[in-house]
């Protein structure tokens, strides 16, 4: 008799939307099982009646809030026995204003999600990857993190850890049969526009990513192993010119194209966490 094949699992955060529901969505559709995570229990349960039909994958859902310390730790006990092959960390969320403005429990918890828990669950989930000789990681990082963002300040901050982050890990692991990508996409069209208080802020002008898209370039590279991704033309120019050219001029570009108010907000950015 022939063996049979073990099917792989995909862990995702923040999947009940945008980008990470993409990224699901593309590991469910390769057989992969899926483990859901989001704060919104019956989003997920709506994904999990219609990919365990449509893929005959096994997905099981986990409604957890990352902004709780705790949930990192409570997360791997949930899965103890359970190979996860791939791990997607995908939660995240901004916030629009001065930061002197903003509300600083808001601010910490950003810094929980996006920093903190991708950081923990990361450090979590490896040691058996590499235990095993293989693995994939994809961080969900942004164009943000390529420069200081005012008016986005912790949210800016928070992207360039990932990105950061994600590089160091992809070069101490080269060999190992396990890779770390950092997905950075430009602004993109899913809830976080409304999440952040963002749809009136003159960067929306230069257009929104199609999150398909978005979703499918991350989920190529991080099967071939890639370190970086950004998608999109004007967004890889971008990444380039602000390694170039004076910091100085970078922050005020950015200030100016952040405080620049859109005549309306553009309607296909949906009505409400979600990822950029």
């Amino acid at each position: 008799m022939g063996k049979t094949k073990k099917t792989k699992t995909a862990l995702v955060t923040g999947a009940s939307s945008g980008i990470g529901r993409e990224l699901a969505e593309l590991c469910a559709r390769d057989g992969y099982d899926l483990v859901l995570v989001a704060r919104r229990e019956d989003r997920l349960r709506l994904l999990q009646e219609a990919w365990s039909k449509r893929y005959a994958v096994q997905v099981r859902v986990l409604p957890m809030d990352l902004s709780d310390p705790s949930a990192p730790q409570r997360l791997f006990n949930e899965l103890t026995g359970t190979s996860v092959d791939i791990l997607i960390n995908s939660a995240g969320f901004g916030s629009y204003g001065p930061f002197v403005e903003s509300d600083p429990a808001q601010q910490i918890d950003m810094v929980q999600v996006n920093v903190a828990a991708l950081t923990h669950l990361t450090r979590l989930f490896l040691p058996p990857m590499l235990r095993r000789g293989e693995g994939r990681i994809l961080n969900l990082a942004s164009t943000a993190a390529f420069q200081p963002g005012p008016l986005m300040a912790v949210y800016y901050a928070t992207k360039a850890f990932v990105l950061s982050f994600s590089e160091a890990l992809f070069e101490e692991l080269r060999g190992s049969g396990v890779t770390v990508t950092a997905l950075c996409p430009g602004t993109t069209a899913t809830e976080f526009q409304a999440r952040a208080a963002l749809e009136r802020s003159g960067l929306l002008r230069f257009g929104l990513m199609d999150v398909r898209l978005v979703g499918e370039a991350g989920y190529r590279a991080m099967l071939q192993g890639k370190a970086i991704v950004v998608p999109g033309t004007l967004n890889k120019v971008v990444a380039y010119l602000v390694g170039v050219v004076p910091r100085s001029l970078v922050r005020r570009t950015v200030k100016r194209l952040q405080s620049q108010v859109t005549a309306r907000p553009p309607s296909s950015v949906p009505p409400t966490r979600g990822s950029v």
